[in-house]
Parts: structure tokens; sequence; C-alpha cells
């Protein structure tokens, strides 16, 4: 059950509440990983709360705000994501870089929606990596990536730089801030809820396998449908997600359920990511 109220040792919790309320009373040091994925500044509706657009000014002054309610319960080692879109996205990176080391922005494709009709289809979206201090968790192998292998070539009859499995020809690749294998949720999908702007759970696992490890802390302040807890549940680590909207405490509580019975997440398996489509290409 969601709480309105709670302890500063709680963890494997939703809190009802204002992120500008609940961060000044978390403790301090505790968190070991920070996704944020906030309002963007657009006019939105998020059940029976709304997000009204501001001026530029306006919104980076807000931001500021909520990393100020939240940065004390940051780790020395801890590391920073922020969900923006190519509007908020040069806002966030001034906020983010007056108090973090800005280490990349990744670039994911969001493909979804039938387009506009006077403008470039609006399909990608950005996410700021920052970590507090030089010291900081990245897991580069296992965030690999399996991909195939269109035109395997070998040297003295030996395969260069590829495997082979039942699966068909392969190649173990390093992540890159282009991130293209990502499905959005949609209705056949087990992870798919009526949350307007929800994250895949795939894209949150590539982010807590790379900078955290089992056991530790993951705080997410705008947690909306229960993304961020539910795949720190299934990866074993520990969560605190924060929500506005009651109703979609509701639903976190609802699918951290679920997660106990059910611990896979698409396009992840046996620790491995797969590119998107590999299965059904190499079953053809």
């Amino acid at each position: 059950m969601y709480l309105k109220s709670y302890k500063k040792s709680d963890v494997n919790i939703t809190i009802c509440s204002d992120i500008l309320k609940v961060g000044p009373t978390l403790g301090e040091n505790l968190v070991d990983l920070l996704f944020i994925d906030p309002p963007y500044n657009l006019n939105k509706h998020f059940g029976n709360t709304i997000f009204r657009q501001k001026s530029a000014s306006e919104y980076e002054s807000l931001f500021d705000h909520w990393i100020n309610s939240i940065k004390h319960t940051l780790k020395k080692t801890s590391s920073i994501y922020v969900c923006s879109d190519w509007k908020t996205s040069q806002i966030i990176y001034k906020v983010l870089d007056k108090y973090f080391i800005i280490r990349n922005r990744i670039t994911w494709e969001r493909e979804k929606g039938r387009g506009a009709l006077s403008n470039w289809k609006n399909c990608s979206e950005d996410i700021w990596f920052a970590t507090i201090s030089n010291k900081y968790t990245f897991n580069l192998n296992h965030v690999k990536l399996k991909r195939n292998v269109i035109a395997p070539y070998k040297i003295e009859g030996h395969p260069k730089d590829w495997n082979s499995d039942k699966q068909g020809k392969f190649r173990m690749t390093s992540p890159s801030n282009l991130w293209t294998d990502i499905t959005i949720p949609f209705w056949s999908m087990p992870e798919n809820t009526d949350h307007k702007t929800q994250k895949p759970e795939k894209l949150l696992a590539k982010i807590l396998l790379a900078s955290s490890n089992k056991g530790d802390l993951i705080l997410d302040p705008f947690v909306g449908s229960g993304t961020t807890s539910v795949v720190a549940k299934k990866l074993k680590r520990k969560y605190i997600g924060i929500e506005l909207n009651e109703e979609y405490c509701c639903l976190t509580e609802k699918r951290l359920k679920m997660a106990q019975e059910n611990n896979t997440i698409q396009g992840y398996e046996d620790g491995i990511f797969y590119h998107r489509n590999f299965k059904l290409l190499n079953n053809k």
C-alpha cells in the first residue's frame, strides 16, 4: 500500500505526496541512483492533476527547486539520470551543470504516434547522465547489446569478432548514447498502463544495471506509473517512489504486486539486452 506518512529509514515504498514536501524530509546520503522523469514543459493532464506550461526561466527555477529538495539524499558515489524532451533539454543541462558532473546525453528513439501535419514528427527524447563525483558505478558488461551480424567476416576460417548460437550469428556490442532498441509500451504488452508518459521497463533496466548494484537504493521523485520501482524490484534493488497523483500510486502498487509473480523484462533475457527484432530476424 502506498504511504502518506513514513520514517526516514523506510525503503521499498511509494509515497503519495509532492517532491517539494517529501524531498527535504528524506535522510542524507541514502540514494545510489536518482532517476527523474519530471513533467516536461507542456500543458499536460496527469489523471486528476494538470501541469501548466511555463516560460523557460520559470521552468528552470522550478526544476532547480526540485533538484535542491532531494540532492542531499545522494551519496558521493551516486549517479543521476534526468529525462527531457527537445524543448527542456537545454534547461535541464543548465541546472544539472550547477550541481553535478555531466557525463553524457543519451538520446532514445520514442517511436509512437502518427506524426504532425506541419512539422517533423517528434520521436526522440533525451536522458542526461550525471554523477556527484569521479567515483561512480558503471557496469559496462551488464548492458552490452546483442546484435545480429548481417555480413559475418572470417579470418583463416575463424569468426572475426562474432559468435553464433541457436538464434544465429551475433556480436556483443558496447552501448552507445543513441538507443534505438527500445519499444514503447503498447496495448498488448503486459507492462502497458493508461499513464500518458509511461517509460518502458527495458529503458529503466539499462540505467539500473549500468549505474547501480543489487541492494542499492533507487529514488524516483516522479514515479508515475511505477516503472522505476517495478524494475528496481525485478533487479533486486531497493526503491523509493514519490508520486503526487493517488491513482498512479495505486497503479504503482498494483504493478509491484504483479512483479512478485513475473519478473521478466521485455527485450532483456538471461542477462542479455537484445536489439529490437533480434529473434525475428534470426528466425526467418
